[in-house]
């Protein structure tokens, strides 16, 4: 069964590490998202969350300071949750619906990571 954790890994590595050079290709729209949440510096915590994702995932991917990976996207993950996806202060149905299913999707993963976290015997 070490396949299936080494292919769970490289998934779970890349998405991350995709999620964190999408914020450097998509840097102007998700600047403009981040000013309309109205987090500070909208460009530079662009910036800053596209390295902490880009570090995690690569992190998880060679298997290389893992454990500071999954904290920093366990933190990550938690903070954008709240902060750009409060489904709560939506007025539209349909962007409520689509914060609420982005909100979820953060806490799984959230969740995700700190049960790898929780794993002592590591076969990475």
């Amino acid at each position: 069964m070490d396949w299936l954790w080494l292919v769970g890994r490289a998934v779970f590595g890349l998405y991350f590490a995709y999620s964190g050079l999408n914020h450097f290709i998509q840097f102007q729209g998700l600047k403009q998202y981040a000013a309309y949440k109205k987090v500070p510096a909208p460009g530079l915590s662009v910036v800053v969350t596209g390295l902490v994702l880009l570090a995690g995932g690569l992190s998880v991917l060679t298997a290389y300071w893992v454990e500071w990976g999954l904290y920093l996207l366990a933190i990550f993950l938690v903070v954008s949750a709240f902060v750009m996806h409060n489904f709560w202060k939506e007025t539209d149905q349909n962007a409520r619906v689509g914060e609420m299913n982005q909100f979820l999707k953060n806490i799984a993963l959230a969740a995700a990571t700190l049960m790898l976290l929780s794993i002592t015997n590591w076969t990475w």
